[in-house]
């Protein structure tokens, strides 16, 4: 699939669209890592709640890069894209390009005033000044990246790999996989999309985006900073069982890969992605009995809590139930997280998000879940998680669609710094 991006374009596709943003290069505006923010530890950053968001920030420096642990905000963008840079100095031109966007549009600023007669630098979608309205920029690489294009084979993680499918799975080729994975969370939609064309401005001739999804939560999780367990579009609250991302103990057993284990070195600090799209198929599920409902999911669908149990927080007495007489065996919770000591090595943190986009050809609702989750380990995490739940009951209503697998960047400890220089360096 990557091969795509590069082999099939052709040297004049290149040209074309790098003779089409040439003039946009004429404004970029001056070094934003230039008076970089002071440095804080990720997720201690918070919304301000007296504020209206919009001057809200999370710091772009670090040994990891924000928007794996830091709260979710309201809105999410996932952009995959097809590198078109023919040789590794481009490549890292590329990553530096973007890495200084990325610091800017997290921190904010003027935008800067240029000769009317060029090209604007900046959409001008946020005005005359950008705020940086809680935004966070990961960037993560697809398996396609260590192909034969930049020499980079021997220095893909472990577990990298193109997403494959399963069973249930009907995954669409024009919305899987890519050589890079840009996912930007905000405060609202419009940020994220202001972002998104700020770097495609940037990049001519050097990315092209392959396919993007954006997604929601509801308005009110940005000032309960995680608390709140929203509800998917099955009706149903996701993630209550989730990781504590407040936890840099549980992270660094979990989420982050360490150094000194078998991964490359370059890649301490980082972390495996996964980005799967899953529609759900609303109308089949709206005419199922809620018992029917609640038994697939294992939780009553008012409170949440597990069946038999009177809070949302309340861990499944699965020790108790043995056979299933209360929450069944197949039911997805339980087959999600067993909570037994064979499986808890199989935990993930997940930062998943709704999605709807119109009607698919058949005219149905095309809505579902952007499920992403981040993992030290993709075979022990994801792939272990997935193999359990293949077959459940809960698959006759949701469709895998699209997605991938990627790796996640360390982060960029300083300015002067950018993503992947590690990577490159390794060479």
């Amino acid at each position: 699939m990557s091969g795509q991006g590069a082999g099939g374009s052709g040297p004049s596709r290149r040209g074309l669209i790098g003779a089409l943003g040439a003039a946009g290069m004429l404004a970029l505006p001056a070094r934003a890592s230039e008076g970089a923010p002071p440095q804080a530890p990720l997720g201690e950053t918070m919304p301000d709640a007296r504020s209206d968001g919009t001057r809200d920030a999370q710091p772009f420096y670090g040994f990891h890069q924000a928007g794996i642990v830091t709260p979710q905000p309201a809105s999410v963008l996932y952009a995959a894209f097809d590198v078109l840079a023919e040789n590794r100095d481009e490549l890292a031109h590329l990553l530096r390009i973007l890495t200084e966007r990325l610091a800017f549009l997290t921190k904010g600023g003027p935008v800067p005033e240029i000769d009317p007669r060029l090209p604007a630098p900046d959409s001008g979608l946020l005005g005359p000044v950008v705020f940086p309205d809680n935004l966070t920029a990961t960037l993560s690489v697809g398996a396609s990246l260590f192909d034969y294009r930049f020499g980079l084979a021997k220095l893909r993680p472990r577990r990298l790999g193109q997403m494959e499918r399963f069973p249930n799975d009907a995954l669409d080729a024009s919305q899987c996989h890519g050589d890079l994975m840009l996912q930007l969370c905000a405060n609202t939609a419009e940020t994220n999309i202001h972002a998104l064309r700020d770097v495609l401005k940037h990049l001519p001739g050097l990315a092209t985006v392959r396919w993007k999804i954006e997604g929601f939560l509801p308005p009110h999780v940005v000032k309960s900073m995680g608390a709140d367990t929203v509800r998917n579009l099955l009706g149903f609250k996701d993630g209550t069982a989730n990781l504590d991302a407040r936890n840099a103990e549980l992270m660094d057993r979990y989420v982050w890969v360490r150094a000194g284990g078998s991964e490359p070195a370059w890649a301490a600090g980082g972390s495996y992605q996964v980005v799967r799209v899953i529609r759900t198929l609303v109308e089949r599920w709206d005419r199922t009995p809620l018992r029917e409902q609640e038994a697939i999911i294992g939780r009553h669908k008012a409170s949440g809590a597990p069946l038999g149990r009177g809070h949302e927080r309340a861990p499944p007495d699965y020790d108790g139930d043995p056979d299933g007489a209360r929450i069944a065996l197949a039911a997805h919770i339980r087959r999600a997280n067993p909570r037994s000591a064979e499986t808890r090595a199989n935990l993930i943190l997940r930062r998943s998000y709704n999605y709807s986009r119109g009607l698919t050809p058949a005219g149905q609702l095309d809505m579902g879940l952007l499920f992403a989750c981040y993992q030290a380990d993709l075979t022990a995490g994801f792939l272990a998680v997935q193999t359990r739940l293949s077959g459940e009951q809960l698959e006759e209503y949701i469709r895998p669609i699209g997605g991938g697998y990627f790796f996640a960047l360390p982060g960029v400890r300083e300015p002067g710094g950018w993503l992947g220089q590690g990577l490159i360096a390794a060479v």
